[in-house]
């Protein structure tokens, strides 16, 4: 008889008790600790004595020396969570306790783990927060029977970009803090507060903000300081500096905190947490439309660059703002920092929604400040309203050869999913790296009435670009190999984008070293998520139910869809190891392929409108506050905009 596990509630999401972390050190209650203010003037850079080895630009031949000295421990680290995990998971017939015991002085046979968050504004930060709950063990009941509690502090890379990138950065920004301890602070959070638009502010209990002409205010006084600092400003400074009062825990949104200062964090630093990644696209001086050509850039806590063969380098993240000449800072140029922004960084990965920074019309502040905004499209054009501005470029005469932005004192940097790239999976399956396995949160809005159907649901697009990038595309291959994806009419036909999907079970019929993706795509477990990218605002239970639907997703509603999902999960994770270490394959494991790995199958006719049903029982939401807060006529031209990239 199939077991089957009671579902969470949106109400468990309100009022979880903490549970105890398993990452090494004692569960935090509250938001009290976040990364710290390294910056030396606020927002604005600043320059700085350079240290003794001064800063330079490195080829990306190999990983940073930072990255490889983290990854000897954060691969020792994730030993016993993953035994941990794999033991509860319990796939039948095979010992893996013992696999794992039996391995554990050859870390590089076990397996490497790695999660992926899609873009999609509120959507997908909300979407992807039930994931990570659903993956993080100190979420309350996530390591009981029907559950896959571990599996964060199993993995060695979490990436995000946009909406995802909000949560990945987010998530980072405050110490590495859970979902769980976010949600436990209730109607008192200063984060993840939706109630009020971005343009509206924090509600004024929680911040030294009294009201939305102070918030502007202070948006326009910190971005203007940076501009008279000397570096140029965009719109990504006031849609970076608005994030931050939502993302942040810090007065003011923390305009000192920087992306750089996760690395003295004590758990990254002690490699008892994942390596966050955040992605954003080049446009290269002049270009519009973004093609698959277009330069894939990471910030990671050591650095920012890209494996991309156009650029081929790294930037040390925290000296990025300094007067780099090919690839190295002159002798008479003193250093400077603050450019690294936490708030800009994230802004910059979900560039798309600069846009409605410039709706500040509809909300009530000075003229001054209206037209310190607005006035912004005069200097950058209506045409790059959306790129975050890098200037000085720290690449200026670097791979000239292949750069594109080599010649321009100017680096601009846009929305991570512009080249359809809406999974962060770029930084992921770059040989050097050696992932095996890929948890990818899809949370993109591919449908679009009437024709396919009900809108904002993925339909696959991202796994077809990645695919179509990385394998048959020789100018950015880079030796990036990718299991093959179908078109996106089969994902439909065939239901994988309504289901999880396993893509590249045989490490055999790849044309090189590919992770295995689970794809985990958005779809109505008990709550119907397709909510418009464009809407900015959420009351605390539709946040929670969002949330609580993709903590469904990631679970198959606590096993209560596949009392044998968990034990699929643990092998899809233990897979390549499989592989690697010649382990006879269980015979649970080889149904769980049967079951979930895409065979092949093509159906590439026109798919039936796309009309997804609820899996489970609905959530009941109350007091529903949203709106997408945008003028019909400007909505209609950020769609059609934003249609191109396919993150609607």
């Amino acid at each position: 008889m199939k077991t089957v596990i009671p579902l969470l509630t949106a109400s468990t999401f309100t009022c979880l008790a903490s549970a105890s972390a398993s990452i090494g050190r004692p569960e935090i209650s509250a938001l009290e600790k976040r990364a710290t203010p390294q910056a030396p003037n606020g927002y604005a850079p600043a320059p700085v004595d350079c240290p003794s080895i001064r800063p330079s630009i490195r080829s990306a031949a190999e990983l940073s020396p930072n990255e490889q000295e983290w990854l000897q421990r954060r691969r020792a680290n994730t030993i016993e969570p993953m035994r941990d995990l794999l033991g509860r998971l319990n796939i039948t017939g095979f010992n893996a306790q013992q696999f794992i015991d039996n391995n554990r002085n050859n870390a590089s046979a076990l397996p490497n783990i790695a999660i992926a968050f899609s873009g999609g504004g509120y959507r997908a930060m909300t979407n992807g927060a039930g994931a990570l709950a659903a993956f993080d063990s100190r979420t309350s009941n996530s390591t009981s029977a029907g559950q896959i509690g571990g599996l964060l502090q199993a993995a060695t890379y979490v990436a995000g970009l946009s909406g995802g990138g909000w949560l990945v950065g987010s998530i980072y920004s405050n110490n590495f803090t859970s979902v769980q301890n976010i949600l436990n602070e209730g109607e008192n959070a200063v984060v993840w507060q939706l109630g009020n638009t971005i343009l509206e502010g924090p509600q004024q209990s929680r911040v030294r903000i009294r009201n939305t002409v102070d918030y502007w205010t202070n948006l326009y006084d910190t971005v203007t300081a940076k501009s008279d600092a000397g570096f140029e400003t965009s719109l990504t400074d006031y849609w970076g500096r608005a994030l931050s009062f939502q993302l942040v825990n810090a007065t003011n949104g923390g305009p000192a905190y920087t992306f750089s200062s996760i690395q003295d964090d004590e758990d990254f630093k002690n490699a008892n947490a994942p390596m966050p990644i955040l992605v954003a696209d080049e446009r290269a001086p002049g270009e519009v439309i973004i093609s698959l050509n277009s330069t894939d850039f990471e910030f990671n806590p050591w650095e920012m660059g890209s494996f991309d063969p156009t650029l081929f380098g790294f930037a040390p993240l925290r000296y990025i703002g300094s007067n780099f000449t090919a690839g190295r800072l002159p002798d008479n140029e003193r250093c400077v920092r603050g450019m690294d922004n936490a708030g800009f960084v994230m802004g910059t990965s979900s560039s798309l929604f600069n846009q409605f920074i410039l709706n500040v019309d509809s909300v009530n502040v000075s003229q001054l400040i209206k037209n310190a905004v607005t006035g912004l499209l005069e200097g950058i054009g209506e045409a790059n309203n959306d790129i975050a501005d890098y200037t000085p470029n720290p690449f200026y005469h670097y791979n000239n050869g292949t750069n594109p932005s080599a010649p321009s004192k100017r680096l601009t940097l846009v929305d991570g999913g512009s080249d359809l790239q809406n999974i962060p999976l770029n930084p992921l399956i770059q040989p050097i790296r050696k992932v095996d396995v890929i948890f990818a949160i899809d949370s993109s809005a591919d449908t679009l009435p009437p024709r396919t159907g009900a809108q904002n649901w993925p339909n696959g697009t991202s796994l077809v670009a990645t695919y179509q990038r990385s394998t048959m595309n020789s100018t950015m291959q880079n030796g990036t190999a990718f299991p093959a994806i179908p078109d996106t009419n089969t994902f439909v036909n065939l239901g994988l984008n309504n289901r999880p999907t396993f893509f590249g079970c045989s490490a055999q019929n790849l044309s090189g070293p590919a992770p295995l993706i689970v794809y985990l795509p958005n779809a109505p477990y008990t709550y119907n998520s397709n909510t418009s990218t464009f809407q900015m605002q959420y009351n605390n239970t539709e946040r929670n139910a969002m949330i609580l639907n993709g903590y469904n997703a990631a679970t198959q509603g606590n096993s209560s869809l596949d009392a044998n999902w968990p034990q699929c999960v643990g092998c899809a994770i233990l897979s390549r190891s499989f592989d690697r270490t010649g382990q006879t394959v269980p015979d649970v494991c080889k149904e769980c392929f049967d079951r979930y790995c895409w065979n092949g199958t093509i159906a590439s006719n026109e798919p039936p409108p796309y009309w997804p049903q609820m899996k489970l029982k609905a959530t009941k939401v109350t007091g529903s506050g949203a709106k997408q807060f945008l003028p019909n006529v400007f909505a209609l031209m950020l769609a059609s905009m934003a249609s191109s990239f396919f993150l609607l």
